[in-house]
């Protein structure tokens, strides 16, 4: 139920910002005298004053993505086309018989409400109090949602990416990992250190494995070295521990060489004696990992019977009767969650990045294990959310694959959506008006 493609929702993203930003300017910009026409679109007018309210919301989306902010005429000139762009588009969608339906503007006017911390009724009464109708507000929501629609329906299918441009990204990938769990071989020659010796006998032993270090240092062969001093295992292996993940060595080893370069030499000791490692090989793994994440949730959807106030309420109750130990959170998933995994006490079982909306997974991210979240508001209700467990898991070549293909799509769809958004605007009635003398 909460899989989604996060880039589907990137419009309403900027929902709380626009919304709030058109009210809280709108008795500024009143002030500035008579309005009048400085644009068409398709016989639809851009008035003065639209423009004006668009302006400082451009304004501060520019300085949030940390691109460059024109002032004075050249903002409300870039205000301007961005307002002539989006009236091409709405016009466009309205000659393809795209509309968007009261319930979703309802379920948007929720959201809304919930990513400011409010209810419905005080995100009512702080609208109308910074000058705007609560039609309006509805209006503004529609609009976003049809341009979300649109861009849905008309720029995925333009974005190409190239099986060049994925064997790239795969290799990169891979290459990562060389910084995080790479393959490595380490030479090992053990000096071991008898749980009874005394502080001399350690000491002898500590300057024997300094010898077989400076040794090492100037380039003698590592195994005649290790078949010479070694106590270890890998004495008749030429001294090689063999070529394996990083962390399937012990971990004071990794910790040890993960700075070294490959031919270093550096000596460590451990409760078993002294250790002389070099590190022989160091490369990315052929096996790529991610972190997967063991969630479990309990749900509740807001309707006429239970407001989303409510819903929140009674979750954070629930929170704090797990957390003081007077409830278990499988019972309560199984008794009151309105997922389909209620029935397993909110298990959502092992999953992947990506696989679930972006502020259900953004929260998820953000928890230790055993945490519980406060409630969390979705597109699907009110969640409280709580990890089991993480674990690195080995992905195969397919879906390290789809994966970068996946990526390399969302990072083209900006871009794919500006040149779509150019083209409906090019083909669209543009007339330019000047201001009255």
């Amino acid at each position: 139920m909460l899989l989604i493609n996060s880039r589907n929702f990137f419009l309403l993203a900027l929902l709380a910002f626009s919304t709030f930003s058109f009210a809280q300017s709108t008795r500024t910009a009143t002030l500035t005298g008579q309005d009048f026409i400085v644009a068409v679109v398709d016989s639809i007018p851009i008035t003065n004053h639209d423009v004006t309210l668009r302006a400082p919301q451009l304004r501060d989306q520019l300085k949030q993505q940390g691109r460059h902010v024109p002032d004075g005429q050249a903002l409300l000139k870039a205000a301007l086309e961005r307002l002539i762009v989006e009236k091409a588009l709405l016009q466009h969608a309205k000659e393809t018989g795209l509309s968007v339906d009261e319930e979703a503007v309802n379920q948007a006017e929720q959201r809304l409400a919930a990513q400011s911390q409010l209810s419905l009724a005080a995100l009512h009464q702080k609208v109308q109090a910074e000058g705007m109708s609560i039609e309006r507000l509805r209006q503004n929501l529609r609009e976003q949602l049809i341009l979300q629609r649109l861009s849905e329906r008309n720029v995925p299918s333009r974005i190409k990416v190239s099986d060049i441009e994925v064997d790239q990204a795969v290799r990169d990938r891979q290459n990562a990992s060389i910084n995080t769990n790479p393959d490595i071989e380490l030479g090992h020659v053990m000096v071991a250190v008898s749980e009874k010796a005394t502080d001399s006998e350690i000491a002898a032993l500590q300057a024997k494995a300094e010898s077989v270090l400076a040794n090492l240092k100037r380039g003698d062969d590592l195994a005649r070295v290790a078949k010479e001093f070694s106590n270890g295992a890998e004495r008749d292996k030429g001294g090689l521990m063999g070529l394996r993940s990083a962390d399937r060595y012990p971990s004071l080893f990794v910790e040890t060489t993960k700075n070294m370069k490959v031919g270093d030499v550096t000596l460590v000791r451990s409760g078993a004696g002294f250790h002389v490692l070099k590190l022989v090989t160091k490369r990315a793994s052929n096996v790529v990992t991610i972190t997967q994440t063991h969630p479990r949730h309990i749900l509740l959807r807001p309707s006429g019977q239970l407001s989303q106030t409510t819903a929140r309420a009674r979750l954070a109750e629930y929170k704090r009767q797990i957390e003081a130990g007077k409830a278990d959170f499988a019972k309560l998933a199984r008794g009151h969650s309105q997922d389909a995994s209620g029935p397993e006490g909110g298990d959502l079982g092992w999953v992947s990045p990506g696989m679930f909306v972006p502020e259900f997974e953004e929260v998820m991210n953000t928890l230790q294990i055993g945490q519980i979240a406060d409630p969390l508001v979705s597109r699907f209700g009110v969640h409280l959310i709580q990890v089991l467990e993480r674990r690195e898991a080995p992905i195969s070549e397919r879906e390290l694959r789809d994966m970068a293909s996946n990526s390399l799509r969302e990072k083209k769809f900006d871009e794919t959506y500006q040149l779509w958004a150019q083209e409906v605007r090019g083909r669209a009635y543009v007339e330019y008006r000047d201001a009255p003398q």
